[in-house]
Parts: C-alpha cells; structure tokens; sequence
C-alpha cells in the first residue's frame, strides 16, 4: 500500500516541482504495471488529498520473482517421525491453544523454480505463498522500480520518493482489526489472534506462537521474540539460584561479625574515623555506618561467591543452547542457505556506483561507489568521529565525578556534626550515601539525554559509510551503538568498582584531583553496596523509562489521530487507512529492541556479583517485555516488511564478549571491590599467632585490624580539619598501613601484601576454573542438534530426488526411446538384401 497527498501551494514556484513530482510518480507507477503489479487508486475518506494506492501481485508475478529472490518453498510434508520431549506434559500448559492457533505443518522445502512447479506442493495457490512472503515480493519490486534517468543515472526504489515526500507512507497492511473478529469469509483474522493469543497481558506466562507469528510477520520479527523467550526461560534458573543467594546473605547477616563490631557502641562506637576531606569535613564515628554494613552483610556474603561462579557458567549454557535453538530456527524457516550473496544491495548504495573496477573472482567490471583510497578516506572519517564521541562520554564521567568530590565535601559541612551519629539522619542518610544516590540519579539522566544525541550521530556515520547490504547497514550500526552504549551506561559502574577509594592516599599524603579536590574514599566496608545501588537506580529506572516510550507515547499519538479522525468522519474506514493512521515502525526495525535486551544481558552479567537480585528483575522485566513489544507491533504500529534474517546478527558476537569479559569484571569485584578476601586472609591467617592474638581462628577484631592509625601531627599545614572541642591525637582510616612511630611508619603492611597475593591468586583461579568449564561446556555441546541434522539429510535426499533425479531419468527415458526409434530405422533401411 503506497499513499500520496496534493498540497496546495500559493507561490507559483511551487507548481512546478508539484508537476515534477507527479511525472516520477507517475514513471514509477507505469514501470510497477510493467513488473507484473496491478494498481488501484482510491481517495481517502477522511481527507480528500490523500490518495492510496493498493498494489497487488497476481500469482504469474508471484512465481517469477520467488525465482530470482531464491525463496525456499513446500516441496513435500515432513514425514520424519518426532519424538516428544519428556517435559511436554509441562509445557502443554503453557502452550497457545492448538484449536485458536492451529500448528503450522511442517514441509521439506527448496529453492523455487518456474521450470519445475509440478515438483512444489501446491494445493492452493492462494495459501501457497504466505502473507510475509506475498509482501517480500512486493516490496523487492517497489525497491528496484525506476522513476527518472538523470546525466545516465538510474534514479529508483520507493526509499528514495519517501524521503522525498512524493510519496508518504508504503506498509503492507493487517489483515483485520485486532480486537475484533473480521465477519469476511476470506478473512484469515491472523492479527485478531496473535493479539488474543500472544500481545494480550493475559497470556504473560505462556509460550508464543512463534511459527505463527513468523508467517504474519516474516523472519527478522520471529527470530528476536524467539531470542527474548529463549532468553527468558534461562534467566528462571539464574533468578532463582541468584534469589537463593540473596536469602541465604539475609538470613545470615545477624551473624555478620565485622557488622556486629560496627554496630557495637564498645567497638564502633570508640572508633573515631578521619576526615574524607580537607578542613570542612568533620572527625566521624564509624558507629554511624551501622546501618550500612547491616545492608552490606547481604550482598557481600559466601554466596555472592558462589553465583558468581554460577553466572560464568550460566552465560556460557545461555549462548550454546541458544546456537542449538536458533540451528533449528534456521532449518524450521528455512534462512540455512540465506547467504549474503542472495541479499540484495541497498538502494542507496545501488545508487551511488560512479566508479568502475574489476572484480577478483569473476573478473568482470562492476560498480562501486568509491575508489580504494576513497574507502579509505571513509574509515578514517568514521573511526575518529566514534573515538570523539567516547571521548565526549568518558568526559561526562568525569564531570559527574567532580560533581561527586564537589557535593561530598559540602554535605560533609552541612550535615549535622555530632561525631557519634546520633541524629536519624546520619543514622539512615551518611554524606557518602546522600551523594552516591544524588550522583547516581544525576548521572541516569545524563545517560538518557545522551543516548538520544548518540543515536542520530551513529546513524549519520554508517549513512556516510553507505554499506552495501541492509545487513551490514544493521551490523555497522549495532557496533557503533553498542560502543556509545557501553561506555555510557556501564563507566560509572567501571568507575565504582574498580577505581573510586583505590588511589586515595592517606590523610597526612591524600591524592588530589585538578582542582584541589581530594579522591573519593569509599565507606569502611567498601564500594559493593553503592556500586548495588547504582546497578539498582540504572537497571530499574532504564526499564521505566523504556516501557514508557514504548507503550505511552504510541498509544497517545494513535488516541489523538483517531479523536482527531472521528471528530472529521462519522463514515467506516477502510482498512488501509486505519493503518495509515497507525505509527511507522522506522527504518532500523527492531535494533532498539535488541540493544535494550543486550544491555540489560551486560547489567546481569558484568556485575552480577555486587547485584544477585538482578538476574529476578531482569525476568520480571522480560515478561512484560514479550507482551508489550507484542501488544504494540500488533496494535500501534503498522505492519512491518517483512524480512529474512538467518540469526541475530551482531548482536550475537557482542553477547559472547560480554560473557567473556563478565568472568573478569565478577572475579575483580570479588577480589578488589568487595571485602570477602581481606575477610578470608584475616581468618585463616591473622587472627591466630603469629601475626592474631587468638587461639582459633575467628573474625573477632576484623575490624579494628583492617582500620590504620593516623596521628593529627602529621595533617599537611592548611588541611587540618577543626577539632571543636575534642580531644583527639589520633584518627583511623580504611587502609593497610603502618601506625605512626613504627619504622616504616604509614607504609604498607604485611597484611597488605597478603591480602594482594590472595586477590591476585583468587582472579587467576576462578578465571581458569570458569574457562575450563565454559571450554568443556563449547566443546560437548553441539549447536546442531541430531534431529535437526536429520532433518536437513533428509531435505537434501529429497531435492536430489525430485528436481535433479528425477527429470535426469525422464530425459534419459525420453533420449532411450528415440535411441531406440534410431536404430530401428536404421536397420531397416540398412539392412543387407541376401538372395
């Protein structure tokens, strides 16, 4: 369905561009009828300016171009017998309604040739070619029609008269409405269905109709709800392990020794912490992070430990078991042999080829849109334009870290000063956390604002890069994207975890940012609640504002077009033009809904370790996810194009770098980030002789052995902070130091360097533990199944039969006979005449 609008112009300047654009539309039409399409205009009924164009492809038209796209048709049933999976009594009830949606049948298939239409299993040519299929075709011709010829330049395709405005819109059209049931005879009501059985909230926790939704909506849109369910389903066994383990650091956190010296008025309560800043930041009781130690007990527990080890193995089943499915995917809709040669070039790049070389293997001349060094030029161009922009991200950061040092010293000398916490809000509310919180929702809304500028740039850049096929078009674009993406969302979490209280100093010697502005120090249990705290504000605020532009904003748009249209008309609208009035899906499909979905995948795998819940809120998301992405391209969005897809493209080779660099970030967190190996190298080494004064070994004392002593003397002249009244000589501060008079006063201690070695040596274990299992796991699991081989033995016999076979023997047969009429006449004529 095509659609175009007249608009009256005043200047006369305008009349002839309006006639130029009514000649391009008027070659392009007459070259469609030419291809074989048949044309029907018809005026809107809402307004009179508007006129639709329905295009429709007669069966001969269908045949002809099924050949030269290589589309792979029904030869015969499958006749292969399946064995049902021994969870099938479970899945049946989640499964869709078999006498709603009935099963689709399964078929050998092969590429289709006019020649051997016979061959095809064909009972009505009306269902032969499915819907998604039907508009394939289409939409391959509306691409190659030519409008003009311009200085020997072809001027075609029906991307180029939209962007143009000479035409507005081009979209298959639904079938039917999607709430009600069509009363037509012909009618199929497929979007009626898929809305009842699959985009309807009340099907949440059923499986999809994923064959269904493939032959309505073609391969491309199939294969990501296949991606996002599959997923879906594996992170129920990461929610629950990672559930698991946030229970069991609950339910122990009352037996949390370190927490309890903390809390303990004898302990905490006598320890009195140096300044975090220079002058206007006061002395502080460590009795005051009571509440957040509590809370740290939780996460920072043995079983963060174990799910980490968990998740490095989980990532690496997620990715193989997927391979499998989506092995059985590629054979089911037949995109196995979908190969690059067979995807047609872009229009704009079809466009541009002004240059001529001759190509390698076929060594024939073929046009290119730029030269060798032309090429060149481009990368160039596009690869220091990325760079400037991470740049610029990584720029944002540090601004938000010195809004961090700037906030910090002024809640410090605002907050009140009671050095023993007793006022409630230093009990629930320190500096530290009042501007990690500050900071971080700070920093979602930066993300946010710049996610919308980096969209537009990445696109800019790969249109100027003009890749050759839509594929490597999405792909450019996916890396690109990704890249912006990574670096905004996920370096603020680089920077908690592995950088923020690392290269702080001392107070006699702290490390100063430009700016006099000293680093940040992190609370005495460490950085792991606040880095769980920005995982938690990112993650879920991420998934609100995502479910409101996906759902809010096309509903309003679609409610105010259709008040706006019932107040013009009270006649029935036609089909295509209640899916006029329905938003575009836009040119890059679903890459926003994959990029969402990987980003998120980083957020439960890079950092799983500080966050176990995560993997439980990603499920819960998910689940609506499915149903909203379902609800809106059913209901708020025209039908889409439908388009092959062999996998899911980039985003494939990005998971498994994600899962490969999610064994280091988890072990560094553990080791660097989280206070577990100080905590292990206390117990199993310094709290017995000779280093512990305890006769077993024990956690008592943790405490006041990991917190140095820090002598008010040694203060740098003019960043000493005021003592109102006390009486202090010395000060305590996180680190592993010697105390003030020793030798080597203020260096390094020997429990430092064990707790260094036992970090390092953990990193390096549970990376080769991880690795070998994730190696072991690669090489026993096979992406094909032996069913799916089977199944792809037996189409191949089948078309070796059928259409090379079987006219090889029909040919010999028919060459026998006549062989055979040869020779009879020949002797007959040759024959020797005896006496």
């Amino acid at each position: 369905m095509c659609c175009w609008r007249w608009k009256k112009r005043k200047e006369r300047g305008r009349r002839k561009k309006r006639m130029g654009r009514l000649r391009k539309r008027q070659a392009y039409e007459s070259n469609l009828i030419h291809h074989g399409l048949q044309l029907e205009a018809t005026r809107s009924i809402l307004d009179e300016k508007l006129t639709f164009v329905k295009v429709h492809a007669p069966w001969e038209v269908l045949c002809a171009y099924a050949e030269i796209m290589h589309i792979n048709l029904p030869l015969q049933p499958n006749d292969l017998k399946t064995r049902e999976s021994a969870f099938s009594w479970f899945t049946r009830f989640f499964s869709v309604n078999e006498n709603i949606i009935k099963p689709e049948k399964e078929f050998f298939t092969a590429p289709f040739e006019n020649d051997r239409l016979s061959d095809f299993y064909i009972q009505d040519k009306d269902t032969f070619f499915n819907p998604a299929t039907r508009s394939r075709i289409v939409h391959f011709i509306l691409c190659r029609g030519e409008y003009a010829v311009r200085d020997n330049v072809r001027k075609f395709g029906i991307s180029k008269l939209l962007d143009s405005g000479i035409y507005k819109a081009a979209f298959p059209l639904h079938d039917s409405r999607f709430n009600y049931q069509s009363e037509e005879p012909n009618c199929p009501n497929e979007r009626y269905l898929l809305y009842r059985e699959w985009a309807h909230p009340r099907n949440i926790f059923k499986l999809q109709p994923l064959a269904f939704v493939r032959k309505y909506y073609g391969e491309k849109i199939g294969i990501y709800f296949a991606w996002l369910g599959f997923y879906t389903q594996m992170l129920v066994l990461a929610a629950i392990v990672g559930l698991g383990c946030f229970l069991y650091g609950y339910f122990t956190k009352d037996n949390c020794t370190w927490s309890q010296e903390v809390c303990d008025p004898n302990i905490g309560g006598t320890i009195i912490m140096c300044p975090q800043c220079d002058k206007a930041c006061p002395f502080w009781s460590l009795a005051i992070t009571c509440e957040s130690s509590k809370k740290l007990c939780i996460f920072d527990s043995f079983g963060t430990l174990v799910f980490a080890v968990f998740m490095g193995i989980w990532v690496t089943l997620f990715l193989e078991f997927w391979k499998r499915r989506q092995a059985e995917l590629e054979y089911d809709w037949d995109t196995a042999e979908f190969l690059e040669q067979e995807e047609q070039i872009r229009p704009e790049y079809e466009a541009s080829c002004h240059h001529i070389v001759v190509n390698e293997i076929t060594q024939k001349e073929e046009h290119v849109p730029y030269t060798a060094c032309g090429k060149c030029v481009r990368i160039t161009f596009c690869t220091s334009a990325v760079l400037f922009w991470i740049l610029l991200i990584i720029a944002s950061v540090v601004g938000i870290i010195v809004y961090r040092l700037s906030v910090f010293m002024t809640f410090s000398a605002n907050f009140p000063k009671s050095i023993n916490g007793i006022e409630a809000i230093q009990k629930y509310l320190t500096p530290q956390t009042a501007t990690s919180v500050s900071a971080s929702v700070i920093n979602f809304i930066i993300i946010m604002i710049l996610n919308m500028i980096y969209e537009k740039v990445a696109i800019m850049i790969t249109d100027f890069e003009l890749p050759r096929t839509q594929t490597d078009y999405e792909n450019s674009l996916t890396m690109k994207m990704f890249l912006f993406q990574f670096v905004n969302y996920y370096s603020s979490c680089f920077y908690i975890a592995f950088f923020k209280g690392k290269f702080v100093g001392y107070p006699g010697d702290p490390v100063y940012w430009p700016g006099n502005y000293r680093n940040e120090e992190c609370d005495p249990g460490g950085c792991l609640l606040e880095l769980t705290m920005q995982l938690i504000i990112i993650m879920g605020g991420k998934a609100i504002w995502n479910n409101i532009q996906e759902v809010l904003l096309p509903w309003l748009k679609n409610l105010i077009g259709r008040c706006c249209s019932a107040a013009r008309s009270e006649k029935i609208i036609p089909r295509w033009e209640q899916d006029y009035h329905l938003q575009p899906f836009g040119k890059l499909g679903l890459f926003y809904e994959y990029l969402e979905m990987v980003i998120q995948f980083g957020f439960v795998t890079l950092f799983v370790a500080s966050f176990p819940l995560a993997p439980l809120l990603a499920l819960l998301n998910n689940l609506l996810e499915i149903r909203v992405d379902a609800w809106k391209i059913t209901t708020q969005f025209r039908r889409m194009v439908p388009q092959k897809a062999q996998d899911i493209g980039a985003w494939q080779p990005i998971m498994q770098g994600i899962a490969i660099l999610a064994v280091v970030t988890n072990a560094m967190i553990i080791a660097f980030t989280s206070d577990m190996i100080p905590r292990l190298v206390y117990y199993w080494s310094f709290s017995v002789p000779p280093y512990g004064n305890h006769n077993s070994y024990t956690m008592k004392g943790y405490i006041n052995n990991t917190l140095s002593i820090f002598a008010l003397s040694d203060f740098r002249n003019g960043s000493e902070p005021a003592l109102s009244g006390l009486n202090l000589t010395t000060c305590r501060y996180r680190d592993l130091r010697y105390p003030p008079g020793h030798e080597h006063q203020y260096e390094h201690n020997i429990y430092y360097w064990h707790v260094i070695a036992a970090k390092l040596s953990f990193i390096i274990v549970m990376e080769h533990i991880i690795y070998f299992v994730k190696f072991v796991i690669s090489y026993t699991v096979p992406d094909v199944s032996n069913k799916t081989k089977s199944k792809i033995k037996r189409e191949k016999y089948l078309t070796q039969i059928l259409l090379h076979e079987n006219p090889l023997k029909a040919v010999k047969k028919n060459m026998g006979s006549i062989a055979d009429k040869i020779i009879k006449g020949a002797d007959g004529t040759f024959r020797p005449k005896y006496d």
